[in-house]
């Protein structure tokens, strides 16, 4: 790693690399690799927490609408549920702002600490709300209400887990321990996408609609615990020590790490906020569309069950964990542009057939689709998450990276599901659909190919980037 040079330094000039002083002999050494099991391990648990609610909510759509959506029309009480869905990503955005910056002040560890409690609490609550039935239109505010507070909390989480993982990982092997990260996202997708087929088979529809569909959240909690005690038993990051370091050594000593102002974020970040984004939509309406969509759609334009839906579902979540972490060790060997290029350019392929596909019906066609579907999240899923950290600095790395994850997640992804339910009611083909992904992708490849530079040999120092207002005693 590079060293620090004080903000007076002849040699502290933006760019300027020779002539810098030693950094404090106390700065944390590499993490062996017992610490880095652990550490990937606590990084990926609360997102695989927040997947696993996600799988659940998007497995139980159409059993949920009938419970807090009633309606003569199963389309649009499907459709409230969705807006429900995509609601909890509308604030993730401001989540991000939030724990972002207490992140870059306060360290990983503890904002993720916080970030997994508040989600798992939120998510037990949902399985404790009366239904439409017994307490009328309170229950789905109250739904909604919780649906809000998890997107907050959601917001802050991502963009963590990456930082956390990456900073703690070798540079050399960044998209390979990162693939853990994005495989935490189907594992946790699985288990509640498998768990909801379990107890849809063991229990049958009237007992899932009637008290069944509470189980999956309520089990949560435990999950929310067991995260908690993970996170809380590791180190924070080397790379955010290290920066803890680099300050105490001015004569700024503070236990924490001053703030960066949020709109010093914006003009030194912007640029790169603005290209993460364009590329990672692709990756928010690819994987969302599937997960979120496919489930109901197969159920109410098929006639398949809930438990053959999830099934079909599960089974392609099953075969994408593997080709994560090759995905992941493929990106260290060729690099990031040239993976995001290849996603991007095959989207408008790929997905027309997958869905032309599973448009004929029946459960193995579904199966076919999906796993046809996975080509370009091969090569897109990780890619992207490590470039969250690669793009930014240590110093403004947590704030940077959930502003730009959740502007392209909070309006690409949590509104896929709705989008795509809307245009197949509106056109009455799933190419609809198909259309729109493609035309998403289309954007993203532009942006890769004319603005995104290569990331994957960068040296995560950020020495020459040291805000006035941080290091200088400026006030926001």
């Amino acid at each position: 790693m590079s060293s620090f040079v004080p903000p007076n330094s002849p040699a502290s000039g933006r760019g300027v690399q020779d002539s810098r002083i030693a950094v404090d002999p106390h700065t944390p050494a590499e993490a062996t690799p017992a610490q880095l099991r652990r550490a990937v391990l606590a990084g990926v648990v609360g997102n695989y927490a927040e997947q696993y609610e996600f799988g659940v909510y998007a497995a139980l759509s159409t059993v949920l609408a009938s419970v807090f959506f009633p309606s003569d029309d199963p389309a649009l009480g499907l459709l409230a549920t969705y807006a429900g869905l995509a609601l909890g990503f509308v604030v993730r955005p401001l989540g991000g702002i939030i724990f972002g910056q207490m992140g870059d002040r306060l360290g990983r560890k503890r904002i993720l600490s916080l970030t997994i409690i508040i989600m798992g609490f939120l998510t037990f609550l949902i399985g404790l709300i009366p239904s439409y039935a017994q307490i009328g239109v309170t229950a789905p505010i109250l739904l909604l209400l919780l649906r809000l507070g998890q997107g907050l909390a959601a917001g802050g989480e991502y963009a963590g887990a990456v930082s956390f993982v990456v900073e703690y990982g070798p540079g050399n092997q960044r998209a390979r321990y990162t693939s853990f990260v994005s495989i935490s996202v189907f594992a946790g997708l699985l288990t509640g996408t498998a768990l909801t087929f379990g107890l849809s088979a063991l229990l049958g529809p009237d007992a899932m609609a009637s008290w069944g569909w509470r189980i999956p959240f309520l089990l949560a909690l435990p999950l929310t615990f067991t995260g908690f005690y993970l996170r809380r038993a590791v180190e924070d990051t080397p790379e955010f020590r290290r920066q803890q370091a680099q300050f105490a050594s001015t004569k700024q000593a503070s236990e924490e790490m001053p703030s960066v102002p949020l709109r010093e974020v914006f003009r030194t970040q912007g640029k790169a906020i603005g290209i993460f984004s364009g590329f990672a939509i692709t990756n928010a309406v690819l994987s969302y569309t599937w997960t979120g969509f496919i489930p109901g759609y197969l159920r109410r334009e098929h006639g398949l069950s809930l438990g053959t839906a999830t099934l079909s579902t599960s089974i392609a979540l099953l075969a994408i964990i593997p080709l994560l972490y090759a995905s992941g060790r493929l990106s260290d060997r060729i690099g990031r542009r040239p993976m995001l290029l290849a996603a991007t350019a095959l989207t408008p392929f790929v997905v027309p057939l997958a869905f032309w596909i599973i448009s004929h019906g029946g459960f193995g066609n579904a199966v076919l689709a999906q796993l046809i579907y996975l080509v370009p999240l091969f090569f897109i899923a990780v890619s992207v998450t490590v470039c969250l950290a690669e793009m930014f600095p240590t110093r403004v790395r947590y704030s940077s990276g959930g502003i730009a994850f959740n502007i392209a997640f909070a309006f690409f992804a949590g509104t896929a599901p709705l989008i795509a339910d809307w245009l197949v009611l509106r056109t009455g083909t799933i190419m609809s659909v198909a259309a729109y992904v493609a035309g998403i992708s289309c954007i993203s490849f532009v942006v890769v190919l004319l603005f995104y530079r290569e990331t994957y040999r960068k040296d995560l120092a950020d020495d020459d980037y040291n805000p006035p207002s941080t290091l200088a005693g400026a006030s926001a």
